[in-house]
């Protein structure tokens, strides 16, 4: 945390985050500002995990001989509603992983949960709103909503990226080319995007907040 300490913000949305006039991940991506500096995300959403999915060497020859980067790419995630994907390439794996944890903060999205499996009905955040899809290059994803229990019956990249942005249950479906990993984990992302485009009504999103807070939205028989 020492680089935000001696961070100084070149971007409005910044220097409102400094300021402490927008405190939260959600305030900062409704505002519409641009996101361009990852130390705003590393004072809103200090307790990111992350999670290099892809690797990959890349050679090239050229006149003055063979040149080999590197190839990074990384899912970060808060496990709590909030997942980005980053990618960048060098020649050097370690400042490489950095840079595209950097690039993944950039790419933050806030996603909606619920539960929208008709075999469950418990009204939690625990699995997807409603069925959503996503696709990059020729790998094609589905998502569907699971009731509690299920887990996560989705390949071992779509995994990663649910996880870390907080879905526990889900049904997933891949088409085409899914060993291309890193297309098949920006499709993921992609399907997570879509829960974002259409609004939860007013008891999902009561739970989630209720959630959030440590309530619970349980009735008991004797109430």
């Amino acid at each position: 945390m020492a680089e935000v300490q001696n961070w100084t913000p070149k971007t409005k949305l910044g220097k409102l985050v400094l300021e402490g006039k927008i405190t939260s991940m959600s305030e900062a991506l409704a505002s519409r500002l641009p996101l361009k500096e990852p130390e705003i995300v590393d004072i809103l959403l200090p307790n990111l995990e992350e999670k290099v999915v892809d690797i990959k060497m890349v050679q090239r020859m050229t006149d003055s001989g063979r040149r080999t980067k590197f190839a990074v790419t990384v899912v970060i995630g808060n496990k709590d509603g909030f997942v980005g994907i980053g990618r960048a390439k060098g020649k050097e794996v370690g400042p490489i992983i950095k840079k595209a944890i950097d690039n993944a903060k950039l790419n933050m999205i806030e996603i909606k949960r619920g539960c929208g499996s008709w075999e469950c009905g418990c009204n939690r955040p625990h699995s997807l709103p409603f069925k959503v899809e996503g696709s990059s290059g020729s790998v094609r994803v589905i998502l569907k909503p699971a009731p509690r229990g299920v887990g996560l019956a989705v390949g071992d990249v779509a995994k990663d990226v649910l996880r870390l942005a907080g879905i526990q249950d889900a049904w997933g479906f891949t088409e085409g080319h899914t060993k291309t990993t890193v297309n098949y984990a920006i499709a993921t992302y992609n399907a997570l995007k879509e829960t974002a485009v259409v609004k939860l009504n007013e008891k999902i999103t009561l739970n989630l907040a209720i959630y959030k807070g440590g309530g619970t939205n349980v009735r008991s028989d004797q109430d």
